[in-house]
């Protein structure tokens, strides 16, 4: 429930507060760093030492390991990032740390050498961890109680995410793949320093949004000592029960930027018109399946409104597992087609991509709305650092799968995970039939 009282005649563009086109450029060149990064990790460290481009010579469940353990501790971040925010320099300071520590990271990466790597790695987790939670939170901050625009600024403000995961792979990832891994990790430090200028210079459209609660000339300061009240109490379940449901994803869904990242490094044939595609290219599939898709999805919910069958937040996070589940099978299809043919064709990993990706756009998008419509405001951002957190164990998760992929082989891991969320989907729509009889007040709630 994050609002705030300044906003009384925000200055707009497009139907949206001016703000939110401020977050939606730096969360798109902040993105661009996270994925071009994210693209070239794993096949940086499995590259030979020996090859034209080194990189470290890991195994695959050595490089899908670390990947884990980088991604689980970006997200984690959030959380000391989230209470920083709430507790000592509110949402706006916070975010332009974030960047700064980005920045340095980023710029670190892209020096070769070993230590450099990692203590890069190091200034990005404590970046994001600044970042995230408190740009999502600021979303929510730029619209008041009950304003309908809300969740249409999410989804704009998700195209933002996703045009800069669209771009970074295909950029950061031809130059890294065909020129030097280090050349395509300062390509991502570019485009964060981009984000950083823009957050920076931005600053005019943002009064009154992110403020540090805490100071006594904030009209919203007297929220620091309110007591929570039964149905806020009560809301915070629900969005614990959701996190639940996060980690759940995420450990399917993040499987694109290791296990299968992997597989279409190594088993997929890439050729198209006697040109050999980069593996980093596909995981643009994904946000470009977004910035294709997110009208005609969010379209299919607001129809589903008006015909009077609206479905709360809770149901569409698990119709988005069950989704991406089955983008799973298309992965067990071409295993199959590696284990007659040796290769297996592009377009099981396009079909798969697809359908996780249309899993996405059921469950992201509404879970930041949702949190920010249920978020006491004095826990505003540390409850969206939590959110973080849950996708960070989700990415843990992920990669403890894809490392056991070497040992059980990768046909047995897709099946296992499209059964496994298709059941765990079906389970949790099953009980939200009983939601009304766990919490007060969650009548309400079902319709958030």
């Amino acid at each position: 429930m994050v609002e705030n009282k300044k906003l009384i005649e925000p200055k707009s563009m497009f139907g949206h507060p001016s703000g939110l086109y401020v977050l939606f450029f730096t969360e798109l060149w902040e993105r661009f760093s996270y994925y071009g990064m994210r693209a070239l990790f794993t096949l940086f460290l499995v590259a030979k030492t020996d090859s034209e481009n080194p990189g470290f010579g890991w195994t695959n469940s050595e490089a899908i390991a670390l990947y884990g353990w980088y991604t689980m501790l970006v997200y984690l971040a959030s959380l000391p990032g989230g209470w920083i925010a709430d507790k000592i320099l509110g949402q706006k300071k916070t975010v332009m740390l974030g960047g700064i520590l980005l920045c340095i990271g980023h710029t670190i990466l892209a020096f070769d050498n070993e230590l450099s790597f990692y203590l890069g790695c190091f200034f990005v987790i404590l970046g994001v961890g600044g970042l995230k939670p408190n740009i999502s939170s600021m979303v929510g901050g730029l619209y008041q109680k009950g304003d309908e625009r809300r969740d249409l600024g999410f989804y704009i403000f998700y195209m933002g995410i996703n045009i800069g995961g669209f771009a970074a792979p295909i950029l950061c990832g031809w130059v890294g793949e065909t020129y030097n891994w280090h050349y395509g990790f300062g390509l991502a430090a570019i485009g964060m320093f981009f984000g950083q200028l823009t957050y920076f210079y931005g600053q005019r459209y943002l009064e009154g949004v992110g403020d540090f609660i805490g100071k006594s000339s904030h009209p919203d300061n007297k929220l620091i000592k309110h007591k929570l009240t039964q149905v806020e109490r009560d809301r915070i379940k629900v969005l614990l029960i959701s996190f639940l449901l996060i980690i759940i994803f995420w450990g399917a869904f993040e499987q694109a930027g290791g296990l299968m990242n992997l597989y279409a490094k190594q088993k997929t044939d890439r050729m198209l018109l006697g040109i050999e595609i980069p593996a980093s290219w596909f995981q643009s599939l994904n946000s470009f399946f977004i910035i294709s898709l997110a009208v005609s999805v969010g379209g299919f919910w607001m129809r589903w409104k008006l015909k009077g069958k609206e479905a709360s937040s809770l149901y569409k996070i698990a119709i988005g597992i069950l989704i991406m589940g089955f983008g799973f099978m298309f992965m067990r299809f071409a295993s199959s087609d590696y284990e007659v043919y040796g290769k297996s064709a592009m377009y099981w990993l396009i079909l798969a991509y697809l359908f996780h990706t249309i899993g996405e756009l059921c469950a992201s998008p509404v879970s930041l709305s949702f949190i920010t419509k249920l978020a006491p405001l004095k826990y505003s951002s540390s409850i969206m650092g939590l959110y973080w957190a849950a996708t960070g164990l989700g990415n843990k998760l992920a990669a403890a799968i894809g490392s056991f992929a070497e040992k059980a082989g990768e046909k047995q891991i897709f099946t296992g995970i499209f059964i496994s969320c298709t059941l765990i989907a079906l389970l949790v729509i099953l009980l939200l039939k009983q939601l009304k009889k766990l919490t007060h007040g969650a009548e309400e709630l079902q319709k958030i």
